[in-house]
């Protein structure tokens, strides 16, 4: 990978040096009286700017991979849940939704949060959760209350559960709040949330994320009896 990062650099600063050439030149062509130094200025000038790009490119994209690599293994070392219905992070990982218990969907999205580099409190441990079951924070230090809801597809999350995820918030010291749900929200459960501005996942969008993430790969399969 580290090979391809660097090929790809190279050949940005291959491009970059074509158009600060051509730029330079139509410059140098358009203004009468330039000294013949600003010439071999533009040739040089822009060999090393393109080239000073490019390596910055390329270091940026390591030095991403490798925080990657360290917030996976930052999630494979963090505590497990003592839930006696909670499988090893691997078997969450490769199993579907509907195959997970409720602490296993919690742990799924744990794992989740902390790859896109949350802080996450997992609140929920044995079913006593408030309200909450995970609590996230970013590098700035915001905090938001999570409620995971692993449902079927018919059973829709009523409006109570959103007003209790509003409530719980406080005791959290959270300032935002996520509800999401292997299923969907009820009518007036979207509305509550849309007037207590409680963002939600529903089980379409969930899915999509997690595939994007890569880490989840559920197999046909792996089964949950």
């Amino acid at each position: 990978m580290a090979r391809t990062y660097y090929a790809e650099g190279r050949q940005l600063a291959y491009v970059l040096r074509g158009i600060l050439i051509i730029g330079g030149l139509a410059i140098y062509f358009n203004i009468p009286g330039l000294h013949w130094g600003f010439f071999f200025g533009i040739l040089i000038g822009s060999v090393i700017v393109a080239d000073v790009i490019g390596a910055i490119w390329t270091r940026k994209r390591r030095t991403k991979k490798k925080q990657r690599k360290a917030n996976v293994r930052k999630s494979k070392n963090a505590p497990r849940r003592t839930s006696m219905d909670c499988r090893s992070d691997e078997a969450i990982l490769s199993s579907n939704l509907n195959d997970l218990s409720g602490s296993e969907f919690e742990r799924l999205l744990a794992l989740y949060f902390r790859d896109q580099g949350y802080e996450v409190k997992e609140v929920g441990v044995g079913g006593n959760d408030g309200g909450v079951d995970l609590v996230i924070i970013d590098r700035r230090g915001e905090k938001t209350a999570v409620q995971a809801k692993c449902y079927s597809a018919h059973n829709t999350v009523s409006v109570q559960t959103v007003r209790e995820l509003v409530a719980a918030k406080r005791n959290h010291d959270c300032i935002l709040s996520l509800l999401i749900t292997t299923s969907d929200l009820t009518v007036p459960a979207k509305k509550e949330a849309e007037q207590f501005k409680v963002d939600y996942w529903h089980g379409a969008l969930l899915e999509q994320k997690l595939k994007k993430w890569g880490e989840w790969q559920p197999s046909k399969k792996n089964r949950h009896n």
